[in-house]
């Protein structure tokens, strides 16, 4: 059975994920340049330069250790899983913490391909 702190952080975490969508939605259809449903990397420069989706990704990176430290705070206090505000704390904690590791390495990543489209473009023009 679900306790009210699970219960809260899901409708919390419902609505950080409503936010981010509504960030990167209108984002990736400005930015990111498509060519046969693949991203164009030669185009696509965001990947280049910090981003709004990373300063919210820094934000959320911040919310996470907020949550961890409370959650050390009522843990070393005595609370237990029983507690509405631990099992938030619990919950908000790994949730953004898997969230803020994927875009990681999915920012990587893309940062890396775009960083090789434009390096052989400029390979391209040596020649």
């Amino acid at each position: 059975m679900m306790g009210a702190g699970w219960i809260v952080s899901l409708i919390v975490g419902g609505l950080w994920i409503i936010i981010i969508l509504a960030i990167i939605i209108p984002f990736d259809r400005k930015h990111i340049v498509r060519e046969n449903r693949k991203i164009n990397y030669r185009k696509t420069t965001i990947y280049l330069r910090w981003n709004v989706f990373d300063t919210l990704i820094f934000v959320l990176g911040i919310y996470t250790i907020v949550c961890v430290q409370a959650l050390n705070m009522l843990i070393s206090r005595g609370e237990d899983v029983t507690s509405p505000y631990v099992q938030f704390f619990t919950n908000q904690s790994q949730v953004w913490v898997i969230i803020i590791v994927i875009y990681s390495f999915v920012r990587i990543s893309s940062t890396l391909k775009s960083i090789k489209a434009h390096l052989e473009d400029e390979l391209d023009d040596d020649k």
